[in-house]
């Protein structure tokens, strides 16, 4: 009797993926709130005297409008997809690690210190070792206030708060000492460029962005298709009915908080290796570990999800000083629109309820 031929297990898990994704929650209901985001957005056009059409087009061609655009928009999406990545992974947890900023500044910091100091070493190897330290760097920044909420129950927010105030005037003492400063910038010495990775014609985007994919796939089949994964998830939805079935909840949320921070770090890593290539003076917090939170939220904390809005997120970024010089509607109005994206995906019961009385009006029409 023939034996039934074993399909790759990538492909098990893709179709995994497939049956068992909520897309009414995970797809539908996004795609509505960013469409009424977009609308909103397009009314306070309006109300200056604008076009909103324009401002749609511009938005459309930050995107799509050469391949240069296209790169850009990947640049600026990649180190969203990390730090998205990182809240989302705490949120599966029931926690929220506002601190995905100063984790993401220590991994930049760490991974640029490292390729300075040990610039003896062969390229591929500081290359790793600078990715290794400002990932090791995020997780421990993330395993501070991971601790105390794990064995103390201290709140995550406050705690998470002030590490990345702590992680920003620590990042400028080191960036402006004697021994990593060069004399000409207000930053460190230019990380060599034998650690740097490579980008895409000239643009920020850089092979990076295969480590971002990467971590997209790793943290689907950690979540999805573990046991970690499960316990992590069930801690999440009720703690304790986790510790009752036996479940060790302070381990899997010091545990989630961990890999959150070293998801954050390997980010800022990316971006000191791929596109600042050195570190530079911060005159305050770079948003962008702030912007993965919005990002986790249009992604519904799914990693596919979330990496989809980190794309939006960068076509946004890329269009605001487009929309300013095409249209001569203030960059502004892209922070407005990226608040009416989040206002409805946060109400996600008035996009439901929308969604249900347009479908009835459809079906007694």
């Amino acid at each position: 009797m023939p034996t039934e031929r074993k399909k790759p297990e990538f492909w098990k898990m893709m179709k995994n993926f497939w049956q068992t994704t909520n897309w009414e929650s995970n797809l539908k209901v996004p795609l509505a709130a960013i469409g009424f985001g977009l609308l909103v957005g397009g009314v306070f056009v309006l109300t200056i005297g604008k076009n909103p059409i324009d401002v749609y087009l511009a938005i459309w061609k930050a995107m799509f409008g050469s391949p240069r655009a296209f790169l850009d928009v990947i640049g600026q999406a990649t180190p969203l997809v990390f730090t998205g990545l990182a809240v989302a992974f705490a949120f599966r947890t029931g926690m929220f690690n506002i601190g995905a900023e100063g984790q993401f500044t220590m991994g930049m910091l760490v991974a640029g210190i490292a390729g300075i100091k040990l610039h003896w070493l062969p390229g591929p190897v500081l290359m790793v070792v600078c990715l290794a330290a400002g990932t090791l760097a995020g997780g421990l920044w993330a395993a501070i206030p991971g601790w105390l909420k794990a064995k103390r129950g201290v709140h995550e927010v406050i705690n998470s708060i002030m590490m990345n105030y702590i992680a920003l005037y620590v990042t400028n003492t080191l960036v402006l000492s004697a021994w990593l400063r060069d004399p000409g910038y207000q930053a460190t010495y230019e990380v060599p460029r034998k650690a740097l990775i490579r980008n895409f014609m000239g643009t920020t985007a850089n092979w990076g962005i295969t480590l971002a994919v990467v971590a997209v796939i790793v943290v689907y089949f950690l979540l999805w298709r573990t046991k970690l994964g499960y316990e992590i998830r069930a801690t999440g939805h009720n703690p304790h009915a986790a510790q009752y079935a036996g479940i060790n909840v302070p381990k899997r949320l010091l545990g989630a908080f961990v890999v959150s921070g070293l998801l954050a770090g390997l980010g800022g890593a990316v971006q000191t290796l791929g596109v600042k290539r050195r570190v530079f003076q911060l005159f305050g917090f770079t948003g962008v570990g702030l912007d993965g939170i919005a990002v986790s939220l249009i992604g519904r904390n799914h990693p596919v999800g979330v990496a989809l809005a980190a794309l939006l997120y960068g076509t946004l970024y890329r269009a605001s000083a487009s929309i300013q010089l095409s249209t001569g509607v203030p960059k502004q109005v892209v922070g407005i629109i990226q608040a009416c994206i989040i206002f409805f995906i946060a109400a996600d019961e008035i996009v439901r309820y929308l969604l249900k009385r347009a479908a009835r009006k459809g079906e007694s029409a």
